[in-house]
Parts: C-alpha cells; sequence; structure tokens
C-alpha cells in the first residue's frame, strides 16, 4: 500500500455519535457449549476496535455474529441502530484464510463482490483496479492466486473488502499467515489506508502488540465463557511516524496493561480446582 500525507486518522465523528456497532448482552451456546456471555460492548464510528484474547475466548465467534454469519444465541447486535438479521452491504469481512477463488484473476477477485451486486463491468473493474493499487498490487491483475505469496493474496483480500465500500470491515487475524516482517509491514499499511478511508474496522488478533499499535480501543476478551474483561483505549499519537510508535510510553504502558489483565486471567484458569 503507498504512503499518504498524513498518517494521522480522520476525524470529523462526533464523540456522541451512535455507534456503529452495538452489542447488548450478548451471548452464543453451541450445543452444549457456553462461547460467549453477557458481552456488552460499543464500536464508536470511524475508529478500529481490536477483540484480544486467548484462543477460545470468542472473538471470531463475536465477529461472525457482527458480519451476521452466526445468529445470538441471546442478546442484541445493532449495526447503525438497526437488530443484525443477516450479512448486509455496510460490513465486509477479510478472511485469515484470504477466501480467495482460485480459479478467478486478481482483477476479478477484488471486483467480485461488486460483481454479486450486479455492478456493470466497465464501472467494478474501474473500481479494482483503484484498490488493486491502493495495496500495492498494480501489475499483478492478471495473476492467480496461486501465483502470489501469501502477504499478496492477503492484499487481494484487502482490496476485495475495500471495493465494495462497505463502511463496516471486520478483519479476523488478517495478518497471522505472514512472518513478522511483513506483518509489520501490513500493519502500517493498515494504519495508512484508514487515515484517508474513513472506516469502522473491528479486527481479531492474539497479539497484544499489534492490538495497541493499530487500535483506538482494545477490548480484551477472557475464556470459559467468553466474557468482556475491559476495554483499553491506548492513547498513542499517530500523527508522526510510525516507526515511533512502539517506542513511546503511551504503547508500552498500554502493551503492559493488558498483559498483566490477560495473565491474571490466564493465572485463575490453570490454577488447579
Amino acid at each position: 500500500m503507498h504512503a499518504v500525507a498524513s498518517s494521522a486518522r480522520p476525524t470529523g465523528v462526533p464523540a456522541s455519535a451512535e455507534p456503529a456497532v452495538r452489542l447488548r448482552g450478548v451471548g452464543k451456546m453451541f450445543d452444549d457449549f457456553r462461547a460467549l456471555e453477557g458481552i456488552d460492548l460499543d464500536f464508536p464510528r470511524g475508529e478500529l476496535t481490536t477483540l484480544l484474547g486467548p484462543s477460545g475466548c470468542g472473538k471470531t465467534t463475536t465477529l461472525k455474529i457482527i458480519a451476521g454469519l452466526l445468529d445470538a444465541t441471546e442478546g442484541e447486535v445493532l449495526v447503525n441502530g438497526m437488530p443484525v438479521t443477516g450479512p448486509g452491504p455496510e460490513r465486509a469481512f477479510v478472511f485469515q484464510d484470504f477466501a480467495l477463488l482460485p480459479w478467478a484473476t486478481v482483477l476479478r477477485n477484488v471486483a467480485f463482490g461488486l460483481e454479486l451486486r450486479g455492478a456493470p463491468k466497465e464501472q467494478r473493474e474501474e473500481i479494482a483496479r483503484e484498490y488493486i493499487a491502493e495495496v500495492g498490487l498494480t501489475g499483478a491483475e492478471n495473476k492467480y492466486p496461486h501465483e502470489l505469496s501469501g502477504g499478496m493474496r492477503q492484499r487481494v483480500g484487502l482490496a476485495r473488502a475495500l471495493a465494495v465500500n462497505a463502511e463496516i470491515l471486520l478483519m479476523d487475524e488478517p495478518f497471522a499467515s505472514v512472518d513478522e516482517q511483513n506483518r509489520r509491514k501490513f500493519q502500517e499499511d493498515l494504519l495508512r489506508l484508514l487515515a484517508h478511508e474513513n472506516k469502522t474496522v473491528i479486527f481479531v488478533t492474539h497479539s497484544i502488540e499489534e492490538a495497541v499499535y493499530i487500535s483506538d480501543q482494545v477490548a480484551v476478551l477472557t475464556r470459559n465463557p467468553g466474557r468482556l474483561s475491559r476495554v483499553v483505549r491506548p492513547e498513542i499519537d499517530r500523527s508522526g511516524d510510525f516507526d515511533d510508535l512502539r517506542r513511546t510510553p503511551a504503547y508500552l504502558d498500554s502493551v503492559d496493561e493488558i498483559w498483566h489483565e490477560l495473565k491474571g486471567y490466564l493465572d485463575d484458569e490453570e490454577r488447579p480446582q
């Protein structure tokens, strides 16, 4: 993805604005297993919120409930003030495994959501080329997924989500399958992209460092069953150089705060009964 003139997150959304997504008392049962219990959480419009916690705490389940891919067993899920009854055009999902069409070119994959919506071929290909360029893949339009690296496939998945112009991006551990160097690069690229794309992003990760680096707020979940422990807002100034963020006191303090929160729950869960 290419750099932009400013790295600051877009502003202009009033603090009192209705959240893009609101969860109230959300729980989820799978047969006799309780995955989530009593989740109350607001996702502010125009911000990036990360769902963070250990394996089995219900991060991806929560994301899929917001996407309308799973039904909550109890509670209420509101998107723009309206109850979620299934997938909708205002939400786009970026899968961990890319979920690309193996038989389609990069151009066709990126344009696929627009094709499903009935956009004319010329229009959808023009939009697809714009976002292919946005994620740094110009020249790869006619390649197939098997010809791309894992990092390139992830960029195609992100471009496809952006191309449909959904206001809410749901990202399920999108950088988990790439090496650490590319992961850091993708984190920076995402921040640059969000500096001029006014999106609400809900991001899932296991990494405390990643969550603090990219997030306006971090929702810490604990398991057995998945519950919201606390919400941390890293007060990080992102108006400067992204390379410096990981050395700031705000970043380091937030990482330490979240680690001690999670460590306490891990100790409790591992203590003999």
